[in-house]
């Protein structure tokens, strides 16, 4: 084909032929590399050659300068990019009276890889016209005498007219996308138009609301509440107080309302072993009426209702339906009628509503604003009361001493021997779970006349899944069983009685207790941390272990002369009182209403011990990077490209067992422990998710290169039990003590209080003054 300039007549001699002189008539490669030369990946490459009359007519990937961005082919840089605008077209309407024309909506799709067009009508339901893909992707030529070129991105925009084959569309909205490309494009995008008026759907409209104006509704729509309120019941619950006819009882129901269909059903709560034949169905499912005056005939429910227009005489007659259901007079009960204290009619039966479940509760306050109704009260029952007073504890003989009581009542109970029924709930309960024995240790003594005697060591455990104590003695070789587990009767009651004894229960045990095991006496003098922090967390069963009324007691104590114990108790320097001191002082006070138990738990919750630790950071990189460098691991880029592999998003941060699992699988030359004391010194956020950068900068010898250390025995040092914690309670935080009394606005109102506002306020300046201080204490809190 013959190129020619523009510029220059089409005629004989001004034409140019490009092959002349041309050697090499192969055709072109179309692969090339991408990227650096002959170092990127082979694959499809448009090439485009410049024109030798004019500029390039190569395309460029922006709308900048030549030259400042790659080259890039369109198909690459377009790719799935297209530019969507809303319009309409209108379409004329020969055969329709009133209406010359109706507007049918479109949406205009560019696409700007190829420049193509594609016009989509969105479909609508009941249209009476073929909606879809008005025209088809390709591209679309101008209108003669411009059909030599097509439409492009510069020939679109909101308020255009387009002429696609002979049909006239107006450009009224775009998305945000194409606004915005076409503003970087230097285009400007007016603002949305609104669409006409279609004259042809206004007449339809009016039409139709003609048309249903005149005819009666003869449906009813019981679809739209199904689906609104499908599965979902109001419950209340009553009762039917039938107790003043002759053989009549306290009836408790429970009444439903079903919102789907406004029915009600009604069930009655039968006690077992009531000696009631009756079923549990009270009311079956239905509509209820408000006031019944008998049952309703053939016909009588029906939804709709029939007129005679020409009365009964006439043969035949003529029955039209009723467009406003006169003839429906029955009244029901709706869900307004229901509520607390309100009373409803059930064929003749007084049924009052007492309660309701949570979701009724926060039904009615939604919609009615009801949310403050206190419950109903019930009737006494006077069945129960007679069942009562009819029933008779069983009298058992008096145990003989032969066996356990329990034994010997259960042989009394039945004739056929049988073994005393345990508590299976309560073994479930307290059974040991993992590291939670559920089992309260306590050191003893025992007190006797032989002082051989007393200086003997003794572990009484007690067990909380069958309340059984068993005692051991501590000796040079280990420990013996002194008194086989077993329930221990609380000593002073009568032995040979019909009533079980009383035996010790969890709250007779506590530091500083005497308990009489067998005969001997012995004194409870301290407890294991297990025991210890198992009474603190429930505290509401044990009292001994309750800070809250603890501190109650000591408060009410101490009211009367703040000012003096202030002063003999405050601290000169460190803002910290000995364990000793304080148990002294408050056990002249409280006098014999204070047990050691109490001291320990006010040691444990004021306590201002502290340790350091063995290993810090430093220390452990030091020890990690001795080990990797001993056996030869520097495989950094392999544990990073795991970390990006378990995060997609690129977040930098990954969950705890994550992080072991990719410190694992890289098979880094550290023991189990020695990963888990790495991770408890490595960065986290709020969440606890770690930064994997930080665990990458902690191996790597290149960043705060450190020396060598000496091997250690990792499995022992590193493991969690070879640090002892020290036991809390030796030194007692004056400060924390003080506050939580709340003693100050009593002392205020106290003469000559303001000598002691300034010890006070020293102590506080001597407390911020040791912030950061550690005290390396190891040591337990007294025994009695």
């Amino acid at each position: 084909m013959n190129l020619r300039c523009p510029e220059l007549p089409l005629l004989p001699g001004w034409t140019f032929n490009p092959n002349i002189g041309r050697t090499k008539f192969n055709m072109d490669q179309k692969f090339d590399f991408i990227g650096p030369p002959r170092d990127g990946n082979r694959a499809l490459k448009e090439k485009v050659k410049p024109n030798m009359f004019g500029p390039l007519t190569d395309k460029y990937p922006s709308v900048y300068a030549r030259g400042e961005v790659l080259d890039l082919p369109p198909w690459l840089v377009f790719d799935k990019q297209v530019l969507r605008f809303d319009g309409y077209f209108k379409e004329t309407l020969q055969e329709v009276r009133g209406s010359p024309f109706q507007i049918r909506k479109v949406i205009i799709y560019f696409y700007l890889e190829d420049g193509t067009i594609q016009v989509v009508e969105p479909k609508v339901e009941n249209s009476g016209v073929f909606q879809g893909c008005f025209i088809s992707r390709q591209r679309i030529r101008f209108p003669p005498p411009m059909d030599e070129n097509f439409y492009d991105i510069i020939d679109l925009n909101i308020g255009k007219e387009v002429e696609f084959y002979g049909r006239c569309f107006k450009l009224i909205d775009c998305d945000k996308f194409t606004r915005t490309f076409l503003n970087r494009c230097g285009i400007c995008v007016p603002d949305p138009i609104s669409l006409p008026t279609d004259p042809y759907l206004s007449m339809r409209q009016k039409e139709k609301e003609a048309i249903m104006s005149k005819k009666p509704k003869r449906t009813k729509d019981t679809r739209g509440q199904f689906l609104e309120y499908d599965k979902k019941v109001l419950r209340f619950f009553g009762y039917w107080d039938d107790q003043e006819t002759e053989h009549g009882y306290l009836h408790k129901l429970e009444i439903h309302y079903f919102l789907s269909d406004d029915t009600i059903e009604i069930k009655e709560k039968v006690a077992e072993n009531s000696g009631r034949d009756s079923g549990f169905m009270f009311l079956r499912r239905g509509k209820l009426p408000k006031a019944c005056k008998a049952l309703a005939g053939p016909g009588d429910t029906a939804p709709y209702t029939l007129l005679n227009v020409l009365g009964v005489g006439v043969q035949g007659g003529r029955y039209i339906l009723d467009p406003l259901d006169r003839g429906l007079e029955e009244d029901y009960y709706k869900e307004n009628d229901l509520a607390i204290s309100s009373i409803i009619n059930c064929y003749g039966r007084k049924i009052v509503l007492t309660d309701w479940d949570p979701f009724t509760r926060s039904y009615y306050s939604l919609k009615y604003g009801l949310d403050h109704l206190p419950p109903g009260e019930m009737p006494r029952d006077k069945s129960e009361q007679v069942k009562s007073e009819g029933l008779r504890q069983r009298q058992l003989p008096p145990w003989n001493g032969y066996g356990s009581f329990e034994d010997s009542a259960q042989n009394c109970i039945t004739v056929e021997p049988k073994a005393p029924l345990k508590d299976f709930k309560k073994f479930l309960k307290y059974d040991r779970v993992g590291l939670d024995s559920h089992i309260l240790r306590f050191s003893a003594k025992m007190l006797s006349k032989n002082p051989d005697n007393c200086r003997r060591k003794f572990i009484i455990s007690y067990y909380l899944a069958d309340d059984t104590i068993g005692v051991y003695e501590v000796c040079d070789g280990g420990r013996t069983n002194f008194f086989a587990r077993a329930p221990v009767v609380l000593p002073g009651q009568a032995t040979f009685t019909s009533l079980p004894p009383l035996k010790y229960t969890p709250q007779h045990m506590f530091v500083g207790a005497t308990v009489v095991i067998n005969s001997f006496v012995f004194v409870l003098c301290d407890a294991d941390e297990y025991c210890l922090r198992y009474m603190e967390i429930n505290s509401h069963e044990y009292p001994k272990a309750n800070l809250k009324l603890i501190m109650d007691k000591v408060r009410e104590k101490l009211k009367p002369f703040y000012k003096d114990f202030v002063a003999e108790m405050m601290p000169n320097e460190a803002p910290v009182l000995p364990y000793e001191a304080l148990r002294n002082k408050l056990c002249k006070v409280m006098g014999d209403d204070f047990t050691e138990h109490e001291m320990i738990t006010i040691a444990r919750a004021f306590s201002a011990d502290c340790t350091k630790e063995r290993f810090d950071r430093q220390k452990i990189r030091a020890i990690t990077l001795t080990e990797l460098k001993r056996f030869l691991w520097d495989d950094l880029e392999r544990l990073r490209e795991y970390f990006l592999t378990r995060d997609p998003e690129r977040s930098g941060k990954l969950s705890r067992q994550e992080c072991y699992t990719v410190l694992r699988a890289c098979r880094l030359p550290l023991d189990k422990a020695h990963i888990e004391k790495v991770l408890d010194v490595i960065k986290r956020d709020e969440r606890c998710l770690y930064y994997y950068d930080d665990i990458l900068q902690f191996l790597d010898r290149k960043v705060c290169p450190m020396a060598d250390t000496v091997p250690i025995n990792i499995k022992f040092n590193f493991w969690w039990a070879s640090e002892r914690e020290p036991e809390a309670g030796r030194l007692i935080d004056w400060c924390a003590f003080n506050k939580y009394l709340d003693l100050e606005q009593t002392f205020k109102e106290m003469p000559g209080h303001e000598d002691t506002l300034k010890v006070l306020e020293r102590i506080e300046a001597n407390e911020a003054h040791n912030v950061g201080k550690e005290t390396n204490v190891v040591s337990s809190h007294p025994t009695a």
